[in-house]
Order: C-alpha cells, then sequence, then structure tokens
C-alpha cells in the first residue's frame, strides 16, 4: 500500500510518497480503506516542522473511509461501513484528561494519509449519511471543533449571538451550526470577495479587521451591546479585541493560534468587569462527534470544500493553504 511520512524533521521536501506492507486488524481492531482527508492547520504545523514528530510520522488528523475487515471479537462494525477518524482516538466521553488526550491523530500516532490503516473500534465513527468522503474528512477536527466550542458553550441557547473570526474551515462550521440554532452571526474577515459569500451565507455583519484595528468595539456597537459566544481562533493576536467584542457574561472559547498568537496582552479590568468566561479546548471527544453526526443528519449543513488535491499531492495543498485564499475547507482524495 501506499503512504506519505515525514521524514527529516518535516518540510514540504521532507513528505515522502512510500510504499508499506498493508496491515492485518488484530482482535477489537478494524482495517480501513481511506479515501479522503483534510488540511487543518495543526496538520499544517506538523507537515512544515513546527510540531516535531517521530521520524517517519503518517500525518493528517482527518480520515474518512470504509471498513474493509474485521479483527477478532468486533461486534459493533460491518464490513462496508463508513467510517471517520478521531482527532483524540482515546477520549471516548465525559471531561478530558490527561491520558485520553495523549494520543493525536497525525502528530504522536499516525494519521490517515494512507491508503489502509489498522486502529481500535472504538476509535472510528459512522460518518453523516448522504456525505462522501470527502465531505466527512472535513468533520473530526474543525466541526467537531466548532460543535464543541458552541454548543458546549456556558448556557448557549438557539437565537444567541455568535461571533466567528476568518472564514477558516473552523469558522465556516461554527458558522453554519449557528445559523441551524437560529443564532445572529457576525464575523471578521479580510477580504471583501470573502466578506461577500460571508454575507449570502445569512451573516448579520462583517468587520474587515484590516481595515479596522479596533475591529471589537465595532462588533460590539454592530451587535448592539456586545456578543454572546465568540469562537477566537487567534490567540494573542485576537482575544484583545474578542475581549471587547463580548457581552456582559459573554463566553470566549479560545480555539487556536494564528500568525504571532502563541503570545499576548489582554486588557484584564475589561475581563472582569465584563464578567466573561474563558475557556480553552482542543477538538472534542467520540460522544461529541457521534452528536455531530446525529445533529447533521437532521440538518442540511454540508462542509464547504474550496479545493481538492491528489494523494500525492500534500505539499501543493500546504502552499495553497499558506495562501490563504481558501474559503472553507481544503480536501485530499483517492
Amino acid at each position: 500500500m501506499k503512504r506519505i511520512e515525514i521524514h527529516n524533521g518535516g518540510g514540504l521536501e521532507n513528505l515522502k510518497v512510500v510504499e508499506r506492507e498493508k496491515p492485518t486488524p488484530a482482535a477489537g481492531q478494524v482495517l480501513v480503506q481511506w479515501h479522503a482527508t483534510s488540511l487543518n492547520y495543526h496538520d499544517y504545523l506538523v507537515g512544515m516542522g513546527a510540531i516535531p514528530v517521530e521520524e517517519g510520522r503518517v500525518p493528517m488528523s482527518d480520515g474518512a473511509g470504509e471498513i474493509v475487515a474485521l479483527g477478532d471479537g468486533v461486534e459493533d462494525w460491518k464490513v462496508g461501513d463508513r467510517v471517520m477518524s478521531l482527532f483524540f482516538p482515546d477520549w471516548q466521553n465525559g471531561d478530558p484528561s490527561f491520558a485520553s488526550i495523549k494520543n493525536v491523530s497525525g502528530e504522536s500516532i499516525n494519521g490517515y494519509l494512507t491508503e489502509y490503516s489498522c486502529l481500535s473500534e472504538n476509535a472510528i465513527t459512522h460518518i453523516p449519511k448522504d456525505y462522501s468522503f470527502a465531505d466527512a474528512a472535513c468533520l473530526p477536527c474543525a466541526a467537531v471543533t466548532a460543535w464543541n466550542g458552541l454548543i458546549h458553550s456556558d448556557g448557549f441557547k438557539n437565537g444567541d449571538s455568535v461571533l466567528i473570526e476568518g472564514t477558516g474551515g473552523m469558522s465556516i462550521f461554527g458558522l453554519q451550526i449557528a445559523l441551524a440554532k437560529s443564532c445572529k452571526v457576525y464575523a471578521t474577515s479580510s477580504s471583501p470577495v470573502k466578506i461577500s459569500r460571508l454575507k449570502e451565507m445569512g451573516v448579520q455583519a462583517v468587520v474587515n479587521y484590516k481595515e479596522d484595528e479596533r475591529w471589537g468595539k465595532s462588533i460590539f456597537k454592530l451587535s448592539d451591546g456586545g456578543v454572546q459566544h465568540i469562537l477566537d481562533v487567534g490567540g494573542g493576536s485576537t482575544m484583545q479585541q474578542s475581549i471587547e467584542a463580548a457581552t456582559i457574561g459573554g463566553n470566549i472559547c479560545s480555539i487556536g493560534i494564528l500568525g504571532d498568537g502563541r503570545k499576548g496582552m489582554i486588557t484584564f479590568p475589561k475581563l472582569f468587569f465584563k464578567f466573561i468566561k474563558m475557556r480553552g479546548i482542543a477538538v472534542g471527544s467520540r460522544a461529541m462527534q457521534n452528536d455531530l453526526v446525529s445533529f447533521l443528519e437532521t440538518s442540511d449543513i454540508k462542509p464547504i470544500i474550496d479545493k481538492s488535491f491528489g494523494f500525492d499531492q500534500l505539499a501543493d495543498a500546504f502552499r495553497y493553504q499558506e495562501s490563504g485564499q481558501h474559503f472553507g475547507k481544503i480536501v485530499l482524495e483517492w
């Protein structure tokens, strides 16, 4: 079988297509033939060597495919079932623990840019009905993160106000979930074309963060007193403005870092005089992913796929991701 491995510390020139023996499932395992994956910022950091991994690590934290063989004792799956991976294969339900999030797909354990792999029968979920493999491959990281960040936000209810930042995969899923829950959605972007698309999707108002450095205050005014739930994607580069945009008693879910966002400064008086609740998350559990699948099967939400690449075009896909042109998800299909 064919798979891609990371060699010599990473970098586009070190993403190697190799031939390996097709594995056989052990007891309690399933053999999955993978057909699609999608790009996340985490995958980019791993691929470029910013997150160190073992020599020969298979990248990509998302995967969608079908079961082609069962190990002894597997009763809940059958050959032909269409499945997708988990970002944290050991986090089944409840609150996270150090043990349950130790293994990270495509980082501390092999990911899914491979034709076949064996994994625990508990390390997969069904994919939503009527979803293609490419559609499903967009869900395990970005969509589950958005689901956790919104649905598990303190006091979240239909009709609340939501702020999404940017137009990456997680942000667009957050927008789609919020609209499906009848929320008033506000957004930020620096691209006039993307701003138009956001408005076409139903966003109340969009602020161009490059033209308005104090976009948090602008969102606060446009939303008549601040937003209730904010998905912060930039860390230090956006948190100050997220606090400005929040209403009294609002929720800020810190999801990622962009650019120089690893560190940053915030104005603490605004934080506590607004009684803001802040929560950091990393994706979610298998139970959350199953709940998301159930929700998607009763809605008309489909992932917005910006561009598709082939199996051996990961470097080209990462270059496109670097450009920032994408709106929604970038996938690889084979």
